[in-house]
């Protein structure tokens, strides 16, 4: 089920929401319809209405909500069409610019509020227009279009939170950030449209229960008062005609200027009547003269009703009444104003309300907005507390788990520099076993040096006064210590070399030492560093440069020789082994001239999908219990806070892994 639903394009679930929406009330209205416009009673769903009306209630109000059905099935869809754009995101649109998500997020904002106002305003205007235009009673009219609002009250609430249901399945997949919070509406807007409705379908349908009721209470009294006045009238006078009849009418007190006499005869034709009398009037008069003896009404809705005896003049049957109004439009019009003021009181205080609560979570906002804005102590500011309430709770909370964030950012802290370090000390391990190979064959070559040193200084001795030994002897014994002496010194500069690259990894990862270096220098460190893991893996590094060696850049060259040596590793960690493999690394400019690219590539298998897509963002590895996953991680981190640059990566599987370190000049 609920993949068939998932499967519904989005503006037809709002469709069939208001469909079913408008069932769900109809069917509550049903019953309410005849009681809220004083339909006569017994009038509806017999002989009698085919009689007046050709048609049943029951079938009338079907109709109409079937018409209302198939419109909505039409029309909805149509103005609800931008919503499906909604549909088609998929998670690589989630990760769009904020400019490409707006029109989205700006539709799932605004879309219920919009929907909220059509459905309040549009159909009870459209009901109105058209009852006026078919020139329905005034009073019918505007009790008519009170029914709808109040329906329409209920069925926009309805769409309004089943709209957001819809939209908020959305909003939690997208990350929104500040550069897309132009759309903001103010949180005391929101509640008073959502209270609004909910507070006139409450005003709206008192009203009408209340103006039902005392249209029956009236009605009732009214025509207990006619009739007994008639009574009373006639048993005072001895009625010898018709016309005596008339001027006995005439003689009674009318409670209003809109009552009016008339007199029936008994097959139902009109006398005498000083309005016209309808046929439903007159044939309510004799359908139910048993049921309903002396009371009589106008059409459905008309708050017109009748008051009547049947007397018998000179030996015919005469019915003489009294049609009165129960409620006048001067009577409608006197009770609107005191529904106006109600409902200005109500909407006063729904607005004090709402600014009173938007205004407690606008202090909680503007706390948390200069929390985030103090850099300097933002962990440790606190919010007041304002209220005893869900939003002093929710301040509380929030300072809670202030404290709890300073706890676990202090361990955080502490075990990153735990892990910092093991990463260091891993790195170190590495490079100890290269240590003894680098120094010891300068050693030796220092050890023979100083031998051969030796048995020249021994031969030299041996020549003094010696008369076979001439100048030229001596010149050469010279020259052969001074070679000798060549040779310590570039040993003992190489060995200078190694004591530094290594003492340069060494330090801590904390400490950052930012001079001006230039590529020479950085790639012998780097073959320094790496010679003993790559002869001892069979694997050949290939250096190619294709900039100046003399090339400056800036920044902490032990950093950027431990991110390098860290790939050079993983390259030969990606060979699994396999000897006489190659690895490439390159340094050249970007095509912008403005960056230096250094570019490391194997040959291995590649990375697998899962690896590519947690790369630099977690610290995962794929080294098993060997890795730490903090080679890639902290490299990244390295480049982008040490030098401003950034490290991309290519990949195919079974061809290889490129990444490039990308430095600005």
């Amino acid at each position: 089920m609920k993949k068939i639903f998932n499967k519904i394009p989005t503006n037809m679930k709002l469709t069939l929401a208001c469909v079913a929406g408008l069932i769900i009330i109809g069917l509550m209205y049903f019953p309410l319809i005849p009681k809220l416009l004083n339909y006569p009673p017994d009038s509806i769903n017999n002989d009698f209405q085919i009689k007046v009306n050709f048609f049943h209630y029951t079938t009338q109000y079907a109709s109409i909500v079937a018409f209302a059905i198939i419109t909505f099935l039409i029309v909805l869809p149509i103005l609800f069409r931008k919503v499906n754009k909604i549909d088609n995101i998929t998670n690589f649109d989630l990760n769009k610019n904020s400019k490409e998500l707006l029109p989205i997020i700006k539709t799932c904002f605004n879309f219920p509020i919009f929907m909220l106002l059509v459905f309040l305003i549009l159909p009870p205007l459209l009901v109105f227009i058209g009852l006026i235009l078919l020139k329905q009673e005034f009073v019918f009219s505007l009790k008519t279009t009170f029914i709808i609002f109040s329906m329409c009250a209920l069925l926009a609430l309805l769409i309004y939170s089943f709209s957001r249901f819809l939209f908020e399945k959305v909003l939690k997949k997208i990350k929104i950030t500040d550069n897309m919070y132009g759309i903001r509406v103010n949180l005391k807007n929101k509640i008073l449209l959502q209270l609004l409705p909910l507070l006139l379908f409450t005003i709206v349908f008192t009203f009408l229960i209340l103006y039902s009721q005392l249209t029956e209470i009236k009605g009732d009294s009214l025509n207990d008062y006619y009739t007994q006045t008639l009574v009373s009238k006639i048993e005072d006078t001895n009625l010898k005609s018709v016309d005596e009849a008339k001027q006995m009418l005439e003689s009674i007190d009318l409670r209003s200027p809109d009552d009016s006499i008339f007199i029936l005869s008994a097959d139902g034709d009109t006398y005498y009547s000083e309005t016209e009398l309808s046929d439903f009037f007159k044939t309510y008069i004799f359908d139910f003269e048993e049921k309903h003896p002396g009371h009589t009404y106008e059409y459905y809705g008309n708050p017109v009703q009748g008051s009547y005896i049947r007397e018998n003049i000179n030996g015919e049957d005469w019915i003489l009444g009294i049609r009165y109004s129960v409620f006048t439009n001067d009577t409608l019009f006197s009770i609107i104003p005191l529904f106006t003021i109600v409902i200005c009181v109500n909407f006063f205080f729904i607005v004090v309300i709402s600014v009173n609560y938007g205004n407690e979570l606008k202090v909680i906002a503007d706390g948390l907005s200069s929390i985030s804005r103090n850099s300097s102590n933002y962990m440790t500011s606190k919010l007041p507390v304002y209220s005893n309430d869900e939003i002093g709770d929710l301040t509380i909370a929030f300072n809670r788990i202030q404290d709890l964030t300073n706890s676990y950012i202090k361990q955080l802290h502490d075990n990153q520099d735990t892990l910092m370090e093991k990463e260091r000390l891993a790195s170190l391990g590495q490079l100890i076993g290269g240590i003894a190979h680098n120094l010891k064959t300068p050693i030796m070559s220092i050890s023979g040096a100083a031998e051969g040193l030796t048995d020249l200084i021994k031969e030299y001795d041996a020549s003094i006064d010696n008369p076979q030994v001439n100048s030229q002897d001596h010149h050469d014994i010279a020259k052969d210590m001074s070679s000798w002496v060549s040779k310590i010194k570039d040993y003992t500069s190489y060995m200078s070399d190694i004591i530094t690259a290594v003492k340069g990894q060494a330090v801590t990862l904390s400490e950052v030492q930012n001079v001006s270096f230039d590529i020479e220098e950085l790639l012998k460190r780097v073959d320094i560093l790496m010679k003993h893991e790559l002869k001892n893996a069979l694997i050949y590094l290939r250096v190619s440069v294709n900039v100046p060696e003399n090339t400056t850049l800036n920044g902490d060259i032990n950093s950027l020789v431990q991110v390098i040596n860290n790939m050079i590793s993983n390259s030969i960690q990606a060979y699994d082994g396999k000897p006489e493999q190659n690895i490439d690394l390159s340094v050249s400019f970007a095509d912008d001239n403005k960056n230096i690219v250094i570019a490391v590539k194997d040959y291995g298998p590649g990375l697998s999908d899962k690896v590519k897509s947690k790369l630099f963002n977690e610290m995962i590895t794929t080294k098993g219990k060997n890795g730490t996953g903090l080679g890639l991680y902290i490299s990244y981190s390295t480049i982008k806070a040490h030098f401003n640059g950034d490290i991309k990566f290519e990949s195919e599987d079974g061809k290889g892994t490129t990444f490039y370190i990308i430095l600005p000049l």
